[in-house]
C-alpha cells in the first residue's frame, strides 16, 4: 500500500482529489478504498449519468431492486434508495478524512432530481429530505447554480444542508453561487445558529473547449476552459479575502471551496491530464473521472500551482473575444444545455430503472 507519488504531490500542494464516479462494484471490490489509500483520493461526486452507467452493464443492483419492488417502491423513489445505499457506504469510507480535516474534506455528493432545476421550493424540500435520509455528516446535496437554483442554495444553507453547487460555467456564475452560500451563512449567524455549513462551488471546465472546437486560432486551442477556470480561481481568492467572508470565518464558518469539475480531456489529441496539471491550486478540489485519475497517477506532473492572479487568463479570454466568441452568451448557453443534458440523463436513468424493474419483477 504505497501511495502514488504524483497524486500525493498534488494533494500536498493543497488540492483535494475527488473521484467523479461511483458503482457498487467500486465499493464491493475494495477499489475505492485502494484509491483512498494509494491515490490520495479524499472525496467523490456522482450524477445521473454515472448512476445510469452503473446500472446499465451490471447485475450488482438486481437483488436490491427485487427487494425494493417487493416493498412497493419504483421509479425515482427506488433510484434514490439505491443511490443512498452506495453513497452512504462511500461516505463512511471517507469519514476518517472528514474527521481528520474537521469537515473540510472527505465529502460525497448526491444530486436532487434535475426535473426540479427551475422550482426553488421543491428543490429545497428534496435537498432537506435526501440529506436527512442519508444521515451522514459528509454528504453534499447537489443543486444547480441556475438563477432559479440560487435561492434554494441560500435557503438550504440557512437550513444547515451542505450544498455542492453544480452547473457553474463562468466567474459570474461562481460569484453568484458563492454569494448565495454566504447569504445563507450570514442569516444563520443572525439567527444565532452555527455558521459552519460546508459547501463547494463546481465549475465545469472541459465543455468550454468542446463548445469552441474549430472556432479559434491554433494557439488558443484547448486553452479556453483553463483560462475560464483560472479567472474563477482569481475571483475565488478575492472572495475569500473579502471582509464579509472573513467575518463569518471569524465566527467559525468553513468557507465554500472552489471545485474544478468536468476535468476529463475530451479531445483525444490533447493531453489526458491537461486540466489536472493546469488547474492545480491550493484550497480547491478537482473531481476527475476514473480514467483521468489513473492517467495522472501514471504520468501526470504539476510544476507550479495556479497563480493567485490567474496568470495569463485575462489575456487568453481577451484573445478569444477578439476571435468572435461571446463568452457571456456561451456561458449562459452552456448552463442551459447542461441543465437539459442532466434532465435527459435523468429520463434515461429512470428508463433504465423501469426496464430493470420489469425484468426482475
Amino acid at each position: 500500500m504505497t501511495p502514488n507519488t504524483r497524486t500525493a504531490q498534488l494533494h500536498a500542494l493543497g488540492q483535494s482529489l475527488w473521484l467523479d464516479n461511483i458503482t457498487r462494484a467500486l465499493l464491493a471490490s475494495g477499489t475505492l478504498q485502494r484509491y483512498i489509500d494509494e491515490l490520495s483520493v479524499t472525496g467523490l461526486t456522482s450524477n445521473p449519468t454515472i448512476f445510469d452507467q452503473a446500472l446499465k452493464g451490471s447485475a450488482d443492483y438486481d437483488a436490491e431492486i427485487r427487494t425494493r419492488l417487493q416493498q412497493g417502491q419504483s421509479g425515482e423513489a427506488l433510484f434514490f434508495e439505491l443511490a443512498l445505499a452506495d453513497l452512504t457506504r462511500a461516505a463512511d469510507l471517507f469519514l476518517p478524512v472528514h474527521q481528520r480535516t474537521r469537515g473540510v474534506d472527505g465529502w460525497v455528493s448526491l444530486e436532487v432530481s434535475p426535473l426540479l432545476a427551475y422550482d426553488t421550493q421543491s428543490t429545497l424540500a428534496a435537498a432537506r429530505d435526501l440529506h436527512a435520509r442519508a444521515a451522514r455528516p459528509n454528504l453534499f446535496i447537489k443543486i444547480p447554480g441556475t438563477a432559479e437554483g440560487l435561492p434554494a442554495i441560500e435557503e438550504a444553507t440557512f437550513a444547515g444542508v451542505p450544498i455542492n453547487v453544480t452547473l457553474l460555467f463562468s466567474t459570474a456564475h461562481y460569484v453568484a453561487a458563492a454569494e448565495a452560500w454566504l447569504r445563507g451563512i450570514e442569516r444563520r449567524l443572525a439567527a444565532g445558529l452555527s455558521p459552519d455549513v460546508a459547501s463547494v462551488a463546481s465549475l465545469f471546465v472541459s465543455r468550454w473547449d468542446v463548445a469552441v472546437a474549430g472556432k479559434l486560432p491554433a494557439e488558443l486551442h484547448m486553452n479556453l476552459g483553463t483560462a475560464v477556470a483560472r479567472q474563477a480561481y482569481k475571483a475565488y481568492g478575492e472572495f475569500l479575502a473579502s471582509a464579509r467572508v472573513r467575518r463569518v470565518m471569524n465566527e467559525g464558518a468553513t468557507p465554500q471551496r472552489l471545485l474544478m469539475a468536468s476535468t476529463g480531456t475530451k479531445d483525444p489529441k490533447a493531453s489526458d491530464t491537461l486540466y489536472i496539471e493546469a488547474l492545480a491550486a491550493p484550497f480547491t478540489v478537482n473531481t476527475m473521472p476514473e480514467g483521468t485519475l489513473k492517467a495522472f497517477a501514471d504520468h501526470g506532473r504539476v510544476a507550479a500551482p495556479v497563480p493567485a492572479d490567474g496568470g495569463d487568463c485575462d489575456a487568453v479570454l481577451a484573445a478569444v473575444r477578439r476571435a468572435g466568441i461571446d463568452l457571456d452568451a456561451l456561458a449562459a448557453k452552456l448552463q442551459t444545455d447542461g441543465a437539459a443534458a442532466f434532465v435527459k440523463s435523468w429520463h434515461e436513468l429512470l428508463g433504465q430503472i423501469a426496464s430493470k424493474s420489469a425484468a426482475l419483477a
